[in-house]
């Protein structure tokens, strides 16, 4: 699903859209005009990779359009992988605090527009700039508080929960039921992306349909009700819906 928001176009658009980004908010104009001098606008198509793991760190980036996924290769060659990044979240920005060279890869699983920014700049404003320094601290708690949140899904729930969660996480607070979602991408993808392999992913759905009543058609999901969905997916959570983090 393709988020069709124009890019800025002139310093001065890429420069306003950076201020309404958490990392870059409170910080002064200039220094956020100094990182929009030196951004540069890009189109990457779905395979295509921003970076790899082990690559020197060169950039981060402010995706636009688009979904990437961020992933660790193991010894034996498989790809685990831990998050997924759409419209407005930035790629790799945090890897500057882990040293020279990237710990994890990055690859674009949707064809995605976005802004390529040098790493030296966020490097040297973090050092020199205290507000800077203080919002890289904020983005790396955001972090630990969704690291935090997998892991206890990962222990807490079962797959079927997992799933629910979500497809609770894709549902507007504020849209009348029944809710009809599409699928971000595709459900190998998503099966990744929670954890699981592909066959455990499927009698997982197939377990939720039967105990929500929710209806999937290709890539098109349809929710009778939120609560029937939250009742089942949140009764091993230590939130109940809708999450905090969902509200901020």
């Amino acid at each position: 699903m393709v988020d069709l928001t124009p890019a800025p176009q002139d310093k001065g658009e890429i420069s306003s859209y950076l201020q309404s980004l958490p990392l870059f908010s409170g910080i002064e104009k200039s220094l956020i005009m100094s990182f929009a001098d030196q951004a540069i606008s890009k189109k990457y198509e779905t395979g295509e990779s921003l970076f790899f793991q082990d690559d020197p760190i060169e950039s981060f980036y402010v995706i636009l359009s688009g979904w990437v996924k961020l992933y660790r290769t193991t010894q034996d060659g498989n790809d685990s992988v831990f998050d997924m990044l759409t419209v407005s979240q930035l790629c790799g920005e945090t890897a500057i605090l882990d040293g020279d060279d990237y710990s994890f890869s990055a690859t674009v699983v949707e064809d995605i527009v976005c802004l390529k920014i040098p790493a030296s700049i966020l490097n040297t404003a973090i050092k020199d700039d205290s507000k800077m320094a203080y919002a890289m601290l904020k983005t790396i708690s955001r972090y630990r508080k969704q690291q935090t949140r997998e892991i206890e899904s990962l222990t807490l729930q079962n797959a079927s929960q997992r799933i629910g969660c979500y497809l609770l996480r894709l549902c507007r607070i504020d849209v009348l039921e029944p809710v009809v979602l599409q699928l971000p991408y595709d459900k190998s993808m998503i099966a990744a992306r929670l954890g699981m392999r592909p066959e455990t992913f499927s009698r997982a759905l197939k377990k939720l349909k039967q105990q929500t009543d929710i209806h999937i058609e290709g890539d098109i999901v349809k929710v009778p009700t939120i609560e029937s969905l939250s009742v089942f997916s949140c009764s091993a959570c230590s939130n109940e819906y809708p999450c905090n983090d969902l509200m901020t």
